[in-house]
């Protein structure tokens, strides 16, 4: 069957660990950037904030990440905003807090901010911080997708796949998971080769499933090594 999302917490702590601030900012002299971040140099602060929630070049301080990122969320700056959102709802560095998370969040994820339109679906889609919308928690998911994010369109293609939050589209769960494969995420891999697998949503073709589960395997997914061993076997 096809294999449900791991675990949320986990994925969410990969996405921010991804970055959303650029490799140079990371690079950046500490000191300069500190400097700068104490002169109120907003970009600065998010900068600094990211640094210490990472540990990049700096011993990693969640707490002192959650203030510097809280300063320039509050003027305006839709990555810092994303992440500090991300904390609350993680309760890393504050105290877990779900409305806070979803006020952070929102204010992203309007600006665009891909990361955040997909933990606030994930919210709506939960009842966290926010009243239970399945609606809107497509909504909100879509809009990620379409921005290329991977993981968003693997969950996409469960959603499609499971009919849970909307109708049941074995040809749409396909075409997600296909978009996601492309980018190299294993788990949409191996979805993808168990869809050619069955037929569903494609022609079926076992050339093709064993294909997708040989890069899934390639992605360190022990699934899809054993799916394509056993079709090497056929």
């Amino acid at each position: 069957m096809i294999r449900l999302k791991t675990s949320l917490i986990r994925k969410i702590s990969l996405l921010l660990v991804a970055a959303i601030f650029s490799v140079s900012a990371m690079a950046a002299d500490f000191d300069q950037v500190q400097r700068e971040a104490n002169q109120g140099f907003v970009e600065d602060q998010a900068a600094l904030g990211a640094m210490y929630y990472l540990g990049e070049g700096v011993h990693q301080d969640y707490s002192k990440a959650a203030e510097l990122l809280g300063k320039a969320a509050s003027q305006g700056v839709p990555d810092a905003q994303y992440l500090l959102g991300a904390m609350y709802y993680l309760g890393e560095g504050v105290h877990q807090d779900y409305s806070k998370a979803a006020q952070w969040t929102e204010k992203a994820a309007s600006q665009g901010v891909p990361d955040a339109q997909y933990l606030l679906g994930t919210m709506y889609a939960e009842g966290k911080g926010v009243r239970q919308d399945y609606s809107k928690a497509s909504e909100w998911h879509m809009k990620a997708a379409r921005q290329g994010l991977a993981q968003v369109q693997s969950d996409l293609g469960k959603i499609y796949y499971h009919g849970e939050g909307a109708k049941q589209d074995y040809k749409k769960a396909a075409e997600w998971f296909k978009k996601a494969a492309d980018q190299g995420l294993a788990e949409a891999q191996y979805n993808l080769g168990l869809m050619y697998f069955k037929g569903e949503g494609v022609s079926q073709n076992y050339a093709t499933a064993k294909e997708w589960f040989g890069k899934s395997c390639d992605n360190g997914d022990q699934d899809g090594c054993d799916r394509y061993r056993k079709l090497n076997q056929r």
